[in-house]
This record gives C-alpha cells, structure tokens and sequence, in this order.
C-alpha cells in the first residue's frame, strides 16, 4: 500500500531503555543539559527488537484494515443492496480518513508525546471497526469507514516517529527499510486471509477479525511501547506550526512536483486496488480465493522490485533515472490495460488482463520510493512535516480516484484503465514540468529556507 513519514522533525529522547542515539533537537526545544549518553549495544538490539515487533504491526494495520476487506466488495454491494460506486466510497472515505488524519494527530503527538495520541487513535479505531461490522446499511458503513482511517492515522505517523525519536543516519534508514517491507507483506497476506474468512462467514466477519486484531495490538502497543518523546523534547507548536511549514515546502516546485508525482503514481494504484475485486471476480469470473491470489502475487512484484531499487540500483543508478523508468513502464502499463479492455484486440481473458495489472504495481516499486526519497532530501529540516504533506497527498488523490473506477458499474474494466492513464500521465508530466531533472546534477539542489 501506500508511504507515509514522520512527523517529528529532530527530536531526540530516551525510548523504554537508554536510547541507541542522541540527536540535536530543535533549537526552541534543545534542554540545557548535556546530551544522554549513548545506550551500549546490547540495549540498542533490545530497543530494536522491540520497535520492530511493536512498530511492525502498526505498520502493518492499515493495508490490513484496507485490503483484507476487498475480496467482500461485490459481496457488500449484494447484501447491502448498493451500487459499485457507492459500495468503492466504503474504500475512499477510509482512505481519507488515513489522509485527514495525518496532518492532526502529527502535530498532536509532537505536544503530547508519542503515547497516549496513539493509544486513543487505538481504541477509537477498535470501537469503529467494530461499528463497521455491525453496519446496517452502506451509508453507515461508509461514516464507520471514515472513522476507522481517521484513527487508523495514528498508527501510521506515530510509527515513523518513533523510528525519528529513537534512530539517526544510516540506522534509521535501515529501519524505514524494515518497515517498508513489512508494509508491503502485509498486503500480500491480507486478501488471502480475507478470501479464507469468506470462505466460513460473511463480509461481517472480515471487521470481527479486524476488530480483535486491533484489540491485541492496542494491549501490545499499551504494555511495551514506551514514551519515546519526554516533555523537555515537546512543542506547543500545534496544528498552526505545522500549516505553516507545510505552505514554505509546496512554494518549492520540485518538492511539489515529487509529491504530485508520487500521488498520482499512488492513484493509479488504488484505481487498481478499488477496482480489481469487481474486474476480476464479476467481470472474469473468478473465486475470491483466485482474486486474492491475484492480488498477492501482484503485491509481491512491488515489494520485490522495490527491494531491488533499494539493495542494487540505489548508489549505482540516479534516483531520478529509477523514479523515470518507473513512471514511464507504469505509463505503458495502464496504456496497454485500456487498449486490451476497451476490446480494440477483442475479448480477451484474464491471464492478458492479470499480467498487465503485475506490471504497472510492480514498476510502483520504482516510483514511489523513489519520489518520497527525492522530496525528502530537500527538506532535511523538515522532514516530519514534508513527509505528512507527502503521505496526505496521496491518501486525498487516491481517494478521489476510487470511485471514479466504478462510475459506468461493474461489468466494465474501462473505467480502472482510464483511470490508470490519466493518472500516470499526470504523475509523468509533473515530473518532467515540475522535477526538470536534466537541470539537477548530481546531489539534490541545496533545501529552500522555510519559515517557522
């Protein structure tokens, strides 16, 4: 699914043992005291164990609360008695939801600490999850869907902060790298285990397991994850603070142009994500069970080449190179999705349909590490706001995407393909009209001087 980043920006603490490296905070935040001490090695694996474990899962709960839930979408339409389209809103208004939330729980967790934000958005996520599942009619379902985002935030941006708290330099790329793939697992497994809980129970019993999921992981982040952000690292910045950062990063052009890039690129695959169940069960007829395979096969082509961005091109070959020929393959994808779905080569089956599909998620792993990575080194001191701006304008651009697949109903694939190419024409011209890479040699341009 799609990538998000922190939102703390320099700031340094102590996590549930001595912390396994000091930073310097923010001037208005720096203590008078020295720096703490270094933690010995052995504490720094325990301290890592624990935050994979823990971060892990919270990474991994929002493509679970996303794609779990797809296998049931032409289920859903049918009990509820709902159109497509309406049925695709459950899926954007929990999309804007994660969007939404972002820009409000980032600066609530930067005044409060890390904890007690995230506990709330837990319990709050686990009571709408539960509400989903009880959900009488789709109007229903898509306010409970709506909430569920909203609180799922919190686990997305608090997760990367933690990381920010606890990690500097190469180790906290590291870890990013650890979480990116366990983000990326994570939707791989999640619609196989949605056809499997459709094969003994309803579309209702996808939000139980849901809902017991969150209960467990609330009780896990409850009794091991401790603070990471103690009150002498805190600002009373707010909301106001972090606006205010966010319009000095858009009024850099290349900046703006990464991120339109990667939302557009990130459109282009929750057109996919929205429309696939309906493409390949109703239209081609398939089991949930084959579309889940489908789909984890699919996901397993991104997280694979985007480990391959990240272990062999990255250091070898320009970030901006990769992030075009990404873009550019995308491109050809969809391009071939809309020719072979419109019937210009007549009817064609779903084997012709699924290896397009592999292709365009597959080249995602090229494009949209690539374009969080390029924004994100222009703003080194304000990577937690630049990296909130980021995930934001993805989950919004996505979200307005979703419904537009399903706008001619669900017997037609045209509409996913239309959808695809616009958007990953969209994300290729603001590259080349916004990025102009062939002005930019070697290192990123210098950071433009943002306002506080």
């Amino acid at each position: 699914m799609p990538e998000s980043g922190p939102t703390s920006q320099g700031q340094t603490t102590r996590g549930p043992i001595p912390t396994p490296r000091t930073e310097t905070a923010h001037p208005a935040a720096a203590p008078p005291s020295a720096a703490p001490p270094k933690a010995p090695p052995a504490a720094a694996r325990r301290v890592g164990l624990l935050v994979t474990l823990v971060l892990g899962g919270l990474t991994a709960l929002p493509p679970l609360s996303m794609d779990m839930y797809l296998p049931a979408l032409p289920e859903v339409t049918e009990s509820l008695r709902s159109p497509a389209a309406t049925v695709q809103l459950t899926l954007t208004a929990c999309l804007a939801g994660m969007a939404l939330g972002q820009l409000v729980v980032g600066p609530m967790s930067d005044k409060w600490g890390r904890r007690r934000p995230l506990l709330v958005g837990m319990i709050v996520y686990v009571l709408a999850t539960a509400a989903c599942a009880l959900a009488p009619n789709v109007a229903l379902l898509v306010s409970f869907r709506l909430l569920q985002g909203l609180a799922g935030a919190a686990g997305i941006v608090i997760a990367r902060a933690v990381v920010r708290d606890l990690y500097d330099g190469v180790e906290m790329a590291r870890f990013f790298s650890t979480l990116m793939l366990i983000s990326g697992v994570a939707p791989v497994v999640a619609p196989l285990i949605g056809g499997q809980i459709l094969r003994i129970t309803d579309w209702r019993g996808v939000f139980h397991v849901l809902t017991v999921v969150g209960v467990l992981l609330t009780l896990v982040v409850w009794k091991w994850l401790h603070e990471t952000l103690p009150p002498a690292r805190r600002h009373d910045g707010g909301v106001g603070s972090a606006l205010r950062t966010m319009r000095g990063l858009l009024a850099d052009r290349v900046f703006t142009g990464y991120m339109l890039s990667g939302g557009f690129a990130f459109a282009a695959l929750f057109a996919y994500i929205s429309a696939s169940p309906f493409v390949v069960q109703e239209i081609y007829g398939a089991s949930p069970q084959t579309f889940s395979l489908l789909f984890g096969i699919n996901s397993i082509g991104l997280v694979a080449v985007g480990q391959i961005n990240g272990k062999l091109l990255v250091g070898r070959v320009s970030l901006d190179k990769a992030l075009a020929t990404g873009l550019v393959v995308i491109t050809l994808a969809a391009a071939a999705l809309l020719v072979m779905t419109s019937g210009v080569l007549g009817e064609v089956g779903l084997l012709p349909i699924a290896a397009g599909l592999f292709v365009l998620m597959s080249a995602m792993g090229l494009a949209m590490p690539n374009t969080n990575a390029q924004a994100l080194m222009r703003t080194p001191h304000a990577a937690g706001s630049a990296s909130a701006l980021l995930g934001t304008c993805s989950f919004l651009v996505g979200a307005v995407a979703s419904p537009l697949v399903g706008i001619a109903g669900e017997h037609t694939a045209v509409p996913m393909a239309v959808v695809q190419v616009v958007c990953a024409l969209a994300a290729l011209g603001c590259f080349l009209g916004l990025c102009r890479p062939w002005q930019r040699t070697g290192s990123p341009a210098a950071p433009p001087t943002m306002g506080r």
